[in-house]
């Protein structure tokens, strides 16, 4: 059988809870075939009998290169797995994973999910923090600080950088560590 491990990472979160899972399966299960790839490096699915793709979270969904990719998947059992900065137990968090799952449902068989924290984009931070420090927060304010769909109330509601939010990414630049890693790969591992 072959299994290709395929990741999509910005920055760095995913490809490395994708080394880590790749590391496993390739150390554990010695009968298959595995390989490991960016997702913009992989031409051709067809060879593969199992794909493990994983995405960053953006705005809520698999990030752009993440979605062309899944989209183009027919005919594989495949799992799914995501790095995310928010609490991967939240709603949130749940509604990334479904998003993804949203994209391979209906040509592919899922053997399984995984999300998980990833430390956030710094100047993604110092977006959020400008937020917070600006003096008029109302929609009005926002769009002077921000462009495009990010301008609006909704928004700096969501990524405010409250004691709550900042204990939140604190927490999520532990992540993803070893334990993420051995979880999401013996979960895939189970059910290749």
């Amino acid at each position: 059988m072959k299994i290709l491990v395929a990741y999509s990472s910005k920055t760095g979160n995913t490809k490395k809870l994708a080394g880590g899972i790749y590391s496993i399966i390739k150390k554990d299960m010695t009968e298959h075939e595995v390989k490991f790839a960016n997702m913009k490096n992989v031409k051709n699915t067809a060879e593969y009998d199992v794909i493990l793709a994983g995405y960053w979270v953006d705005k809520g969904s698999p990030n752009k290169e993440a979605t062309k990719f899944l989209s183009t998947i027919t005919g594989k059992r495949i799992g799914i797995f995501a790095t995310l900065g928010a609490y991967p137990d939240s709603k949130h968090g749940a509604d990334s994973l479904v998003r993804g799952e949203d994209l391979v449902k209906d040509n592919n068989e899922i053997i399984g999910k995984f999300i998980c924290q990833g430390a956030v984009n710094p100047k993604f931070l110092e977006l959020f923090r400008s937020i917070t420090e600006t003096p008029d927060a109302s929609e009005k304010g926002v769009k002077a600080i921000l462009k495009g769909k990010l301008a609006d109330t909704e928004f700096v509601k969501n990524h405010a950088m409250t004691p709550e939010r900042i204990k939140m990414y604190q927490i999520a630049e532990t992540h993803p560590n070893n334990l993420d890693i051995k979880f999401a790969a013996n979960l895939f591992k189970e059910r290749i």
